[in-house]
């Protein structure tokens, strides 16, 4: 009997073991959030390469640490490329201007797309396969789909997955995106990492530390390599290999000498597939190679949460956008009117990256030791990180105050302490007036005074 008694005792300390394994990959670093203060940053580097800029906040601030997330904003010009490469952890981008495509590699999936229309004749098909054969006229060419996005999208990208993006717009493309290095994907050091299949960080104008530091974190992987190994993988001319591995100075973002011109699906079927029926689904096509990878976040018509006299926020989780189940995250857009406020509240199951997109704002953030960590007016471009369990709330300025929340979780939620669904609502009233000590009619007026709003609350009228 005691044998067992010890066996079970001992595989109940695996099991808890192994628990707590699992569970350490999101928390092996909680204790870097112990944060003293928190503050409105902008980047801090710029890399600048032949099509654009890439700007990455210090992912080493503590509010990053803590988050256990890097942020970076990428502007590229009109007719300028992206180039391919992939990172060892999901990120989350949001299109804060222009439009493009985009193109994700996922291992094992079809190529699907065509030069040729599946509508053309046989005839047609039969000429060009004759012309090819000839070596006259223009290759086909397959791959997999290339998606379309515009401002106000959101766009997951998982971890490994190789994209590329190309600007053909008439403005600049400006993409606002959060890495999460603490995500179960990435098995990796807690670091910022893109591992490049073509260009790199060019050598100038990158000098010193930081210069170094950005040669490490963006790399093409090719230049390692041995030229002839290369060359005999692909079965190519050692030539071409040369010109993959050959430094330039073109950099991460390149322009495009010609258009380029990809096969992508017909406008009109992206707009039936965004339609009012494009929300309902049996399951099967939301598999890894056919699954959508982006919604638009500006959509007034889908707001989650609406006031006429607050403003209104956009939520897009796992439900949403299922692919968000596999990168556990998700994000958020908020727009507050005039002097209203975001109702003080706490996020209970992760991280919040707060990105800045118009307007300014008071905002106020108060830590487990009751000490305010961040009081600062932000303004347009500013970022900041409220750690999960951290109260925060936000008063909009007179010209009001819009902002993108980057979430490290895939169903978000959080707790507000004012308002129809707030925490003190749901408490009896004898507890209230117990616990600060004020009369039933004062409890009741804190419970119900805001009616029925929530989350979002219009300016009211304070008396000393």
């Amino acid at each position: 009997m005691a044998t067992k008694l010890l066996l079970a005792i001992f595989l109940s300390l695996l099991v808890s073991a192994a628990v707590g394994r699992h569970q350490s990959t999101r928390l092996s670093d909680a204790q870097q959030c112990r944060l003293q203060r928190l503050t409105a940053s902008q980047p801090s580097q710029s890399i600048q390469s032949e099509g654009g800029t890439t700007e990455l906040w210090n992912e080493r601030e503590d509010q990053f640490q803590c988050a256990g997330v890097a942020a970076l904003r990428n502007t590229l010009r009109p007719n300028s490329l992206s180039l391919p490469n992939f990172h060892p952890a999901p990120r989350l981008v949001y299109i804060e201007k222009g439009q493009g495509l985009i193109g994700i590699t996922f291992p094992g999936c079809a190529e699907t797309y065509h030069s040729k229309s599946q509508q053309s004749s046989r005839g047609q098909e039969e000429e060009e396969q004759q012309q090819q054969q000839e070596g006259r006229g223009r290759k086909s060419d397959l791959h997999q789909k290339v998606h379309r996005f515009r401002r106000g999208d959101i766009i997951a990208l998982p971890a490994g997955a190789a994209h590329w993006c190309y600007n053909d717009g008439n403005e600049d493309l400006v993409a606002v995106s959060i890495t999460d290095l603490n995500n179960q994907a990435n098995q990796l050091d807690q670091k910022l990492r893109a591992f490049y299949l073509a260009g790199g960080v060019p050598t100038q104008g990158q000098q010193g530390q930081n210069g170094q530091q950005a040669r490490e974190t963006f790399q093409n992987i090719f230049r390692a390599f041995d030229e002839e190994l290369m060359a005999e993988a692909f079965n190519v001319p050692r030539e071409i290999m040369r010109k993959m591995q050959q430094e330039n100075e073109r950099g991460l973002i390149v322009k495009v000498r010609e258009g380029m011109r990809v096969i992508r699906p017909d406008e009109e079927e992206q707009q039936q597939q965004q339609g009012p029926w494009a929300d309902e689904s049996n399951g099967l096509e939301e598999t890894i190679c056919s699954m959508k990878i982006s919604t638009n976040i500006d959509n007034r018509r889908e707001a989650d949460i609406y006031s006429r006299q607050a403003g209104k926020i956009n939520i897009v989780n796992q439900h949403k956008l299922p692919i968000l189940r596999l990168l556990d995250m998700s994000a958020s857009k908020g727009n507050l009117l005039p002097n209203a406020l975001f109702t003080p509240h706490w996020s209970m199951n992760g991280h919040n990256i707060v990105y800045v997109t118009r307007g300014e704002a008071q905002v106020q953030v108060v830590g487990s030791n009751g000490q305010t960590v961040l009081n600062e007016r932000v303004n347009r471009g500013n970022m900041f990180v409220v750690p999960q369990f951290y109260a925060s709330t936000v008063r909009a300025g007179r010209d009001g105050f819009e902002w993108v929340t980057f979430k490290t979780t895939s169903s978000p939620m959080s707790s507000p302490l004012a308002g129809y669904t707030s925490v003190f609502r749901a408490m009896p009233l004898q507890v209230i007036t117990n616990s600060y000590q004020i009369s039933p009619s004062e409890a009741q007026n804190l419970k119900l005074s805001r009616g029925g709003q929530s989350y979002l609350l219009s300016p009211g009228r304070r008396s000393s």
